[in-house]
């Protein structure tokens, strides 16, 4: 496979004479090096999908869509392939690189169709013999900038929505995480037409380039709330469609007619899960005082029962962190958390293993005044902090700049209403956990930023709405002027 930019149906090495090593966090190996791309890069990048944007745009629905159909048809046929390097770039088990890569392609379906159904509507005019139409139209040119979270399936949240609606993409993978972008030009986008799938690889500030350009009006991105502010500051004077998921805190409300045993689980996956580096993963638990010893025991019984290994062995639940500047995080939320005084009752420190790994963590006794209730961890942290009253537990939850998803275990139809209805979060989850629909938006509220991936509003982000009102007749109107006449 070849560790290079994508750029116009080719691979190339471009104008980068620096690189970058891509390492497996599970043992530290360099699995590959690539180019670290130049403004120079992105703008050959740019410029190809730009000329390739004129003629796409005016490629039928059917034909866009047979054509992602397509790129899923190959992931399909090479899954174990991607799947083993996604597991080796990334880290987390390979049951759950199955998932993503399942995801991946079934994104690619789902626009297919979607893109498809509708590109406007017709509306009632207001005069006889006037038609009045709105016309969805791409804006050309899309940045995408993907995370190291999950590589491939936030590319295909942005890329199969942005070609279905008719944009070509110049993506910018992380630098932790680009060789499966790049495996994916090589086997499943090499039937698009040159320049309309791009892939420059690189870092920061090869993506800051890809913010810059001027022919690029609409940037997606999935990264961290600073990050986002910076590039809205670049491509604000611009005024270019921005398109955000800027992380989130999100919290988990057991209710007190919840079984604690069942809650344990549910917390465990969604606190655990991709060792807690998903933008939704649970990072704060609330718990009734009533049912918390009982709670926290099943807790405490499971994670420490979990198993740190590599993603590639079979028995692995929880693989490294991506790098140890992650892991670090992890370690000062834990230490000032304990030194506010909190207790740790599992886990807690980095284990005697080659790769990033941090073990599956459980503290109790915290609260607001600790950066691991305020600041987004991202890493195997639970925190469970009891409450008196249901009021309390919303109030606590909707205590945090950010507002991506929430979680509540209840069978109280009281309780879930009450929540779902004031909890200020994009996603709302009742007894299952982070689990996502083709057809349900994904996005969040407040400093998460307001963008939609997934469902027709996911399409609808990277398309313009144009209104189109046409006196088919041509008549003069009598409003016109001269306003005097005799």
């Amino acid at each position: 496979m070849a560790h290079l930019h994508y750029i116009n149906g080719q691979f190339t090495q471009g104008n980068s004479t620096e690189t970058i090593a891509v390492e497996d966090p599970a043992t530290r190996e360099v699995l590959a090096h690539v180019p670290k791309g130049t403004p120079q890069d992105v703008g050959a990048a740019v410029e190809a999908a730009k000329a390739a944007f004129d003629s796409w745009k005016r490629v039928s629905a059917s034909e866009k869509a047979e054509m992602l159909h397509e790129a899923s048809r190959k992931m399909r046929a090479h899954a174990e392939a991607i799947i083993t390097l996604l597991t080796r770039e990334q880290g987390k088990p390979k049951p759950e690189n199955e998932e993503e890569v399942v995801w991946t392609y079934t994104t690619f379906d789902y626009y297919a169709e979607l893109g498809r159904h509708l590109r406007g509507r017709v509306i009632p005019s207001t005069e006889d013999g006037v038609l009045n139409f709105i016309i969805k139209e791409p804006y050309g040119v899309c940045g995408c900038i993907v995370p190291w979270n999950y590589p491939l399936l936030l590319l295909a949240w942005k890329v199969a929505p942005a070609l279905a609606a008719g944009n070509t993409v110049v993506i910018k993978p992380s630098e932790l995480t680009p060789l499966t972008a790049l495996q994916l030009c090589e086997l499943a986008f090499d039937h698009f037409p040159p320049g309309v799938v791009n892939v420059v690889t690189g870092d920061g500030s090869t993506g800051e380039a890809l913010v810059r350009h001027p022919d690029v009006p609409m940037i997606a991105f999935t990264g961290s709330l600073s990050t986002g502010q910076k590039i809205a500051s670049i491509a604000a004077p611009m005024m270019k469609k921005l398109h955000f998921e800027l992380g989130g805190k999100d919290a988990f409300v057991i209710a007190d007619d919840a079984d604690p045993e069942l809650a344990a689980r549910a917390v465990a996956y969604a606190g655990l899960i991709n060792a807690g580096q998903v933008c939704t993963s649970t990072e704060r638990v609330y718990v009734p005082k009533p049912i918390a010893s009982h709670f926290v025991e099943s807790l405490v019984d499971l994670v420490s029962s979990l198993r740190l290994g590599n993603g590639l062995d079979e028995g692995t639940d929880i693989g490294p962190m991506i790098g140890d500047p992650y892991r670090q995080k992890v370690v000062r939320h834990v230490a000032d958390a304990v030194q506010r005084g909190a207790q740790v009752l599992a886990g807690g420190r980095i284990p005697d293993m080659k790769g990033y790994f941090h073990e599956p963590t459980v503290l109790v006794n915290v609260n607001h005044a600790m950066q691991v209730m305020t600041e987004e961890t991202f890493g195997p942290v639970i925190p469970v902090m009891t409450y008196e009253s249901f009021d309390e537990a919303i109030r606590l939850t909707n205590d945090s700049i950010y507002g991506l998803g929430a979680c509540l275990y209840s069978s109280d139809p009281k309780k879930v209403r009450r929540f779902f209805e004031d909890v200020k979060a994009g996603t709302i989850w009742i007894n299952d956990p982070l689990t996502d629909n083709y057809a349900g938006p994904f996005g969040g509220m407040k400093y998460t930023g307001g963008g939609r991936e997934l469902g027709e509003e996911g399409l609808e982000e990277f398309r313009e709405t144009k209104h189109v009102h046409w006196d088919i007749e041509a008549r003069p109107k009598p409003w016109w002027l001269p306003y005097h006449r005799e």
